[in-house]
């Protein structure tokens, strides 16, 4: 049996060499985050409140993978200290970091959709269509 290489999306050597914000920024345009914005996205006034950046809080849990962070109260912990990575992440200066609650509820609405499966599918087909794979 023979082995086949294969190309990658992106070298994993480059990503790891480049600065923090270029290394996101390669991340976060190979993803669509939009489904996911359609599902957490706020429809009313009542319960949580309106002032949360969605589209940074996605990111920061993809951040939150790449950068091994363990668990959703270290993150939330890094968000609070590190101006830095809080505005790699999309959050504004001003924004405020959102509670380990917040991420809870953001991630609970996620996992009762298939809204995952469909971008790992798109992902998947741009990459078929790239000849990536």
């Amino acid at each position: 049996m023979s082995i086949v290489r294969q190309e990658s999306l992106f070298s994993m050597q480059i990503l790891f060499d480049l600065e923090p914000t270029q290394r996101y920024d390669e991340i976060f345009s190979a993803i669509d985050i939009n489904p996911i914005l359609i599902i957490v996205a706020k429809k009313s006034n009542l319960g949580r409140p309106v002032e949360l950046n969605y589209p940074a809080m996605i990111q920061a849990l993809l951040v939150r993978i790449v950068e091994r962070i363990p668990e959703i109260q270290l993150l939330v912990e890094r968000l609070n200290t590190d101006l830095k990575f809080k505005v790699n992440c999309g959050f504004l200066i001003s924004d405020p970091v959102p509670s380990e609650a917040s991420f809870s509820r953001m991630i609970t609405k996620i996992k009762d959709t298939n809204v995952l499966e469909e971008i790992n599918s798109q992902i998947i087909s741009d990459a078929i269509n790239e000849e990536f794979i």
